[in-house]
């Protein structure tokens, strides 16, 4: 069985010699497979675009292409002898869109050499993002604000999966958001991982939240205690601002060898200790002043269990409002938690249904930014995809 022509498609790359339709070309050729066609999810993650010109958006909701990207395997609709396959489009370990392939067959053979090239295609797709803002402009289902736009500079990938260990974010109102953000980052056998909800709205909000993000960046990189940290990011917005301008906000660490979690909170509402597939506490510890207004912090601790997952969560999440005046609240977060983890769908995808849930509360638009961070350790072994193993 052939594979695909990845030596062409790099010697293209390389030599800047066409675009992305003749490195696709060049790809797909020895499999054989034609008519590739890459799709990258809108912000929201609700729709799939084509990144060329000349083929039809895809719901997430209900169609083949958004099951591929949901579900994270690939999908196949065979037609008169001719199979058309989709598989997730993935940069390193986070989903990003599908790519689309026609195909003689399908067998697990020929399925397995598809998913891999669509890991490779999502890596080149995200090193044309670094010289182009095409894979950008093409993720737009409407106009992005200006704090939008800087905010989503700032943020990590919206999923990654490392030894033991996997970690999802989701951010709402996706071309309007402004104030809050989530971070993370994992080496020597440590996740780092963050949630900040800048105070205010507007381009106010979004140049507060990326000092905040700037600061804890600095102090982590320097490899400061989560104390420290949480120190010099208060002191970083202390030292800026004149006013009581404050974000709220969680730092904390996990342990990938052991499940050791440890965190302080800046005024900030307690993670959700999801267990066994049933949300079973919340985290409390010592919250102190919100970071900007001098408060000194207090290390909570927790020994997870292995398969137990953490959800952080900001205000715009519980305090979203329906026209009624009826709060979204915890018992209703608490609620789908529980049943989209049920369902035992990967944690990308959960925090996909929650934000549609949350969103369709509010009748489509929310009036607060919601983020969502949701960390799950499996315990010591290889890298894990879902929320349950």
């Amino acid at each position: 069985m052939s594979e695909p022509g990845y030596t062409e498609a790099l010697r293209l790359v390389r030599a800047g010699e066409g675009g992305l339709e003749r490195v696709l070309a060049a790809a797909c050729a020895p499999l054989p497979a034609w008519d590739p066609v890459v799709y990258l999810a809108d912000f929201s993650r609700q729709v799939l675009l084509p990144l060329s010109a000349g083929a039809a958006a895809e719901e997430v909701a209900g169609t083949l292409a958004g099951r591929a990207f949901s579900s994270g395997r690939s999908v196949t609709s065979d037609q008169d002898g001719i199979v058309r396959v989709w598989v997730p489009l993935i940069e390193q370990t986070s989903r990003t869109g599908v790519l689309a392939l026609t195909m003689p067959r399908a067998e697990r053979d020929q399925l397995t050499q598809a998913e891999l090239l669509g890991e490779f295609v999502g890596l080149i797709v995200a090193a044309l993002g670094r010289v182009s803002d095409i894979p950008h402009v093409r993720r737009w289902t409407k106009p992005m604000s200006l704090p939008a736009c800087m905010q989503w500079d700032l943020l990590p990938p919206w999923t990654a999966s490392f030894s033991g260990a996997l970690v999802a974010g989701a951010l709402e109102p996706a071309y309007d958001v402004a104030g809050d953000a989530f971070d993370y980052a994992a080496d020597e056998g440590t996740l780092h991982f963050s949630i900040i909800d800048g105070m205010g709205h507007g381009l106010g909000s979004t140049v507060l939240a990326g000092l905040t993000v700037g600061a804890y960046r600095h102090a982590r990189r320097r490899r400061a205690t989560i104390q420290d940290i949480h120190t010099a990011v208060d002191q970083a917005l202390v030292g800026y601002y004149s006013d009581a301008s404050f974000a709220t906000g969680i730092i904390g660490t996990l342990a990938l060898g052991t499940g050791r979690l440890e965190w302080s909170c800046a005024g900030h509402p307690p993670p959700l200790l999801l267990r066994g597939r049933k949300v079973v506490a919340e985290l409390e510890n010592e919250a102190t002043l919100p970071f900007g207004l001098g408060g000194s912090p207090v290390l909570g601790t927790c020994d997870l269990e292995p398969d137990d997952a953490i959800l952080l969560y900001t205000d715009g999440v519980t305090e979203a409002r329906a026209a009624d005046g009826d709060l979204f609240g915890l018992a209703r977060l608490t609620d789908l938690v529980e049943r989209e983890a049920a369902s035992g769908q990967p944690p990308e995808e959960l925090l996909r249904r929650l934000v549609r849930a949350l969103l369709d509360h509010q009748a489509g638009g929310l009036r607060d930014d919601a983020t969502l961070l949701l960390l799950r350790w499996a315990g010591t072994g290889p890298a894990v995809t879902g929320l349950t193993s």
